[in-house]
């Protein structure tokens, strides 16, 4: 029993032997790092040094530290070497690697084409799409292979590039996709109710040109005839049948409103070059008349040539040049101005929506000293029917703003106004300036 350790020995000599382990892995670690490049060992001949043959500082650290894996394997298929990537990529410690098959790391579904590159890469290299599978999860990989001549003989260098992250990219996007093609079929569908709606309401348009305009016609003809040959029989009913005839004539262009409002909804723009400055020339000369009666002062300035539709925007300054002559102040000469500038899209209020989005617009404005209105009633006078007067003060439908945001809206722009009571009235309609001159 004199030869056995005490408890105390046992313990130093435990403490040593740690230590001495630490040590040995930190020497490992120092090597994989390129942190030393040679060792001196003490032997029975005293110290001997031992230079690294792998001593490439610089590839040792960029092998170690980058983000794919990298393996090194004999013909057996033997891991010889493994960098700290690929064992976390199999989930095993980095000292538990070395020694293994890679064999074990090979999902099923690619054992097939895997075997195929080790048999043919001995000859060049080689690049698959690989799948990397360990106790813990799957890594579908990208794989690299070259062989290399080395000491000990020649080895199959891998490297693995982890497409996990690709993979759900492709996976969200094809979900996306699918996603896009069902919202593309609702939308076809929607397209196609919309469609037939249009079809239901040219038709509409259709009757209320004809079917229903043919009756007032008949109201306003007979009220003619009894006039001129009954005038004397009816006395005091003559008055009756005038107001008949005035609502008559009331209802009649309505509809004519009513149908301009629904062919601007529903046809087809065309996109010649237009000129506002033609336009604008054109409607004056039809309301050359009223303007002579009331003795208005039009200005015209230069106007920018747009692409669109003419007849639409002939009724659009129609409605506005018409409502200018309509909404004047009494014993006041009308002064209409119709001017335009081109402005950044920074600079129209955030409350106007262009249906089209551009860097610049064209500012077209037409400005009078009329009765003016209230700002605060600026969105309802462009609803259809919404007046602010009553139809004794000025005749009208209600229809004619309705009909100018319509048009704006149809050639990619927006219309608003600013007013004042009794300081007249500023409409601005824009209109995106890309294509057009």
């Amino acid at each position: 029993m004199s030869g056995s350790k005490t408890y105390e020995q046992l313990v130093a000599e435990n403490e040593s032997l740690r230590w001495q382990l630490e040590e040995a892995n930190e020497t490992i670690q120092a090597i994989r790092t390129g942190q030393i490049d040679a060792l001196v060992v003490e032997g029975e001949d005293g110290h001997e040094l031992y230079t690294l043959k792998t001593a490439d500082q610089t590839y040792r650290i960029f092998i170690e530290t980058m983000n794919e894996g990298a393996v090194t394997l004999n013909r057996d298929g033997l891991i010889l070497y493994s960098n700290s990537t690929f064992a976390l990529m199999v989930d095993l410690p980095l000292s538990k690697v070395i020694g293994l098959s890679f064999d074990q790391f090979i999902a099923p579904d690619s054992r097939e084409e895997f075997d195929a590159l080790f048999k043919g890469v001995w000859k060049g290299n080689r690049k698959i799409e690989f799948t990397l599978s360990s106790t813990q999860k799957v890594v579908p990989c990208q794989l690299s292979a070259t062989a290399l001549e080395l000491d000990g003989g020649v080895c199959l260098s891998m490297i693995l590039t982890d497409l996990t992250l690709q993979k759900e990219t492709q996976q969200l996007l094809k979900v996306n996709n699918e996603q896009l093609a069902r919202a593309n079929t609702a939308l076809q569908v929607s397209n196609q109710a919309l469609n037939r709606s249009n079809s239901n309401l040219q038709q509409f348009a259709y009757i209320a040109s004809h079917d229903l305009q043919e009756p007032l016609r008949k109201i306003q003809s007979f009220g003619d005839l009894l006039k001129s040959q009954f005038a004397a029989q009816l006395g005091d009913g003559v008055n009756h049948l005038e107001r008949m005839q005035v609502a008559a004539g009331r209802m009649s262009t309505l509809i004519k409103d009513l149908l301009s409002f629904s062919r601007i909804s529903t046809q087809q723009n065309t996109t010649a070059l237009v000129s506002l400055t033609g336009v604008v020339n054109m409607v004056l000369t039809d309301l050359e008349l009223r303007i002579q009666e009331t003795g208005a002062v039009v200005k015209v300035d230069p106007l920018p040539t747009i692409q669109g539709d003419k007849s639409q925007l002939e009724q659009l300054f129609q409605n506005l040049l018409s409502n200018a002559l309509k909404f004047r102040r009494a014993d006041v000469i009308p002064q209409i101005q119709v001017s335009s500038q081109t402005i950044a899209a920074s600079e129209i209020p955030d409350s106007i929506k262009p249906t089209h989005q551009a860097d610049t617009y064209y500012q077209i404005n037409v400005s009078d000293n009329g009765i003016g209105f209230d700002q605060k009633y600026v969105d309802r006078i462009f609803q259809v029917f919404q007046r602010l007067h009553s139809k004794s003060e000025f005749a009208g439908t209600g229809i004619g703003l309705a009909i100018c945001e319509k048009v704006a809206a149809n050639h990619g722009g927006a219309i608003t106004a600013h007013s004042e009571p009794s300081q007249g009235t500023t409409f601005q309609v824009y209109f995106p300036t890309e294509g057009n001159i």
